[in-house]
């Protein structure tokens, strides 16, 4: 009979393959152009939607393209007071007001900002998890840079003319609810095309995989492998360059 271990199941294939992708377009700004440099776009928030595998609620917002006769749909992380119907403005003479995006040098010191960019035109790097945001700190004499505090609470500087939009991400508070029962988490890391739960190999048979097996759960041999060892058996440490603790006095060294 063949068996295969968890490590063998977890490359692609024809059949542990899904077929679905519930992915919406991605999340990020509209593309920096002369409109937002020198101005700011007006665009109305159609309707917030789930994306499966994301925490946060996404904005769909409509712009009217400001060099055609035409509607472009964007998707944002929605932040807390975002609503249907509302109004959005992108760019540097923008209101401060929730939900609208404004390159940094524009907003105030202690302001909550989301989804900021760390290259201006890169369309949102930081703060984009539900229920946070970074903080602005202050600029810099120049005002080429501005200090901002990350959700890790690491400070950083980043050139002022990225973009950042006001507000907090929404969606926070939802790791407050127990899961309760193992489907839960089963289908929650499912989302995150994540293998859960994991059976460590000691406790298997060993049939089923080359840590199984004993009268006790131990490996029974270095768990050290060659890089060209067969796939059967390539689980472990795959070509380690070292094993083992570092001793204090190696350290020190």
């Amino acid at each position: 009979m063949l068996t295969c271990f968890t490590a063998q199941r977890q490359g692609s294939s024809t059949i542990f393959k899904s077929n679905t992708n519930l992915k919406k377009a991605p999340a990020l700004f509209r593309k920096l152009d002369y409109a937002e440099r020198n101005g700011y776009v007006k665009g109305v928030v159609k309707d917030i939607i789930h994306e499966s595998g994301r925490g946060a609620p996404l904005a769909k917002v409509v712009f009217r393209d400001p060099y055609k006769f035409k509607q472009r749909v964007e998707h944002f992380v929605a932040v807390e007071g975002m609503y249907s119907g509302q109004f959005i403005y992108a760019g540097k003479s923008a209101s401060l007001d929730v939900g609208n995006i404004l390159p940094l040098r524009y907003i105030p010191e202690g302001t909550n900002v989301t989804n900021v960019e760390k290259v201006a035109g890169d369309r949102g790097e930081f703060a984009r998890t539900s229920g946070t945001s970074a903080v602005i700190l202050g600029h810099s004499i120049s005002g080429k840079k501005t200090r901002l505090r990350l959700p890790s609470g690491a400070k950083k500087s980043i050139v002022s003319t990225s973009r950042a939009m006001i507000g907090i991400i929404a969606g926070g508070g939802r790791h407050e609810k127990p899961l309760l029962k193992a489907a839960r988490a089963y289908y929650a890391a499912k989302a995150k095309k994540v293998h859960w739960p994991t059976v460590r190999g000691q406790a298997m048979n060993p049939v089923d995989h080359p840590h199984g097996g004993g009268n006790h759960q131990h490996i029974g041999h270095p768990s050290t492998v060659a890089r060209d060892t067969p796939h059967g058996r390539k689980v472990g440490l795959i070509a380690a360059r070292r094993t083992g603790k570092v001793s204090g006095a190696k350290k020190n060294k």
